[in-house]
């Protein structure tokens, strides 16, 4: 009987492409690798790309204090926004209906605290309540009912946006009603005024919100459940996770968090209006892809959103300091959407 012929081990500098020696082939793997680990990296890079662009083009304007504090609180509310959509998103799901209840949950506070005399304390915590309340109904259908994410929030931004029309009367509530009956509604505007910029308390709370919800992500085991969830949730429940218990979680924590955007959108206005942030919807998930968070699930942070939102916001302002008409600046935000999702799939298709 003949012994198997012996299979010859690959020398060194075999298996890769003609011209490519092992080193390259393996540093072009593991950068693939490396982005998918840091999904901040190409946002971040981005965002310094953008700022040289448009320093080189508008000059000293766009270093202005003043001007790079407008840039942070343009972009205030849709960070807080894209915060909660971020933990919707991480999970492999997505929220149409983020900016319907931060909306409602604001005209709840207004019109409670300013029109009916309710002590406005009583009007912030019925306006947080409903927001969670959103939240949770979502939960319940996606969780329980296990209905597609993308149809019920669909379906329950028609809801809310009803009800918000329905119990605001369409009506609007001025600046200087909610100044004379509620002014803690208007709080979240007050400014801090040093070095010529104006930094506004909204903005602050949105820097320590990121920042708790990145702890909860990073440093709690609800945080690794919510990965697990995204990554594979069949997988989570072999584990012992309950990933109902998890989506319910998820989705009521993000409506609080819209709550808190309705607050922050007050401030930020001063009035109470059923029609104001009719774009937050977008505009989050924007912040969110193009802050490198997978719309697939698992993988994301709440720092690559607040780098995707302050990407935005320096696209805009960059190109409105410099003329552009507002069509462009749209124009360039859809361009960034698209890359974005295309150097998502690139990264999970390389890095598998």
């Amino acid at each position: 009987m003949s012994l198997p012929a012996e299979v010859p081990l690959p020398r060194a500098g075999e298996g890769t492409e003609p011209g490519e020696t092992a080193e390259s082939a393996s540093t072009a793997r593991s950068l693939p690798q490396l982005l998918h680990d840091n999904p901040t990296v190409v946002p971040f890079i981005v965002l310094l790309l953008a700022v040289g662009l448009f320093s080189a083009i508008v000059g000293a304007r766009f270093f202005h204090p003043f001007n790079l504090s407008l840039v942070l609180q343009q972009v205030t509310i849709i960070a807080v926004v894209g915060t909660a959509q971020t933990l919707i998103i991480l999970t492999a799901g997505i929220d149409l209906s983020v900016g319907a209840i931060m909306v409602l949950s604001s005209v709840v506070m207004g019109r409670l605290a300013v029109l009916d005399g309710v002590p406005v304390e009583f009007a912030f915590l019925a306006g947080m309540l409903v927001g969670g309340a959103c939240g949770l109904l979502n939960g319940v259908l996606v969780a329980l009912l296990r209905l597609p994410p993308f149809i019920v929030t669909l379906g329950t931004w028609s809801i809310f946006g009803a009800l918000n029309l329905w119990y605001s009367r369409s009506e609007t509530i001025r600046q200087q009603e909610v100044e004379a009956a509620a002014p803690f509604l208007q709080w979240l505007g007050t400014a801090l005024r040093f070095w010529g910029a104006r930094l506004t308390y909204g903005s602050l709370l949105m820097l320590a919100l990121a920042a708790l919800v990145w702890y909860v992500l990073q440093r709690t085991a609800f945080g690794r459940h919510v990965h697990a969830t995204g990554n594979d949730p069949d997988a989570a429940r072999l584990a012992g996770i309950s990933v109902a218990r998890v989506l319910i979680a998820v989705y009521a924590i993000a409506g609080v968090i819209c709550s808190v955007a309705g607050w922050t959108l007050i401030g930020r206005i001063g009035a109470i209006s059923a029609i104001s942030g009719g774009t937050a919807n977008l505009d989050s998930i924007t912040a969110v892809v193009i802050g490198g968070t997978s719309l697939f699930g698992g993988r994301g942070s709440i720092v690559g959103t607040l780098i995707g939102a302050l990407i935005v916001g320096v696209f805009r302002n960059g190109l409105a300091l410099a003329g552009a008409n507002a069509l462009w600046q749209e124009f360039a935000i859809g361009v960034l959407i698209i890359l974005a999702v295309a150097i998502d799939q690139w990264i999970r298709k390389v890095a598998a």
